[in-house]
């Protein structure tokens, strides 16, 4: 039997084949005395305990999924919604897990709730729905920050649902509605501005060469000759037209 008596923790490798764990002892832990001391960190195989003396607490050192409550958060731009997410963590100090904390798991849960509450408060809605990657590395970093001195090490955090209000969501859809039509109503006069500015250099290119023009004429009643249609359209020359006006004039002044 040990010479000392006090606390014993157990803890396996999960490569052993046996459950990890922790075995804690001393009916009064946390009290002086030799029955409230810890006394070392035990692995897998035979261990002895003095009856109603020492006491063995099993903790497992596999990765743990924790499910975070649902909880109300409003948001930075005062957007009340309901957020749920789920952590993975595992104890990678037996030691400090028992002695610095008393329920490691109800103590990172805890922790967990407020701090997805408040990093969530200081971002807006849109970013809640469309940075999720970003909001998870922040929530992982703080709880990983906090949960060292306990032992813990926080490999993940990810947000699974951010439920709003029916009346919110009517809203996004009607937000959404507006930006497609503006970004509509945009392409559409960025098309015109680029029609505008190829039929400027196009009339520059044929007000070069008064033959171009022509040829544009018959190419245009080549194509009204091949439709369906008993009218023909020719264009007017605008050069006959200048040259009409000027012979009223012309006989004015005479």
């Amino acid at each position: 039997m040990s010479a000392q008596i006090g606390n014993h923790i157990s803890a396996e490798r999960p490569d052993i084949g046996d459950a990890p764990c922790v075995d804690r002892i001393a009916p009064g832990f946390g009290q002086p005395g030799t029955l409230g001391r810890f006394t070392a960190v035990k692995g897998p195989g035979l261990i002895l305990l003095v009856p109603y003396v020492q006491q063995m607490v099993r903790m497992d050192l596999r990765t743990v999924v924790l499910d975070v409550p649902t909880q109300d958060v409003i948001s930075r731009d005062n957007v009340s919604v309901r957020v749920s997410a789920v952590i993975y963590f595992r104890v990678i100090d037996p030691e400090r897990a028992t002695i610095q904390v008393e329920n490691f798991m109800q103590a990172t849960s805890e922790l967990a709730q407020t701090t997805l509450r408040s990093v969530l408060g200081k971002h807006e809605l849109d970013d809640m729905l469309a940075e999720r990657d970003k909001l998870n590395a922040d929530i992982q970093k703080i709880l990983d920050a906090q949960t060292d001195a306990w032992g813990i090490k926080v490999a993940n955090v990810e947000i699974k649902h951010v439920d709003i209000d029916e009346s919110m969501v009517r809203a996004i859809a009607r937000q959404a509605e507006a930006e497609r039509e503006r970004r509509a109503k945009i392409i559409n006069a960025e098309g015109e501005q680029q029609a505008a500015q190829k039929l400027l250099e196009a009339a520059e290119i044929l007000g070069l060469k008064p033959e171009a023009m022509q040829l544009r004429y018959l190419s245009t009643l080549n194509v009204i000759a091949n439709e369906r249609s008993s009218t023909i359209v020719f264009p007017f020359p605008m050069d006959l037209n200048d040259f009409l006006k000027a012979v009223p004039r012309g006989r004015q002044e005479d």
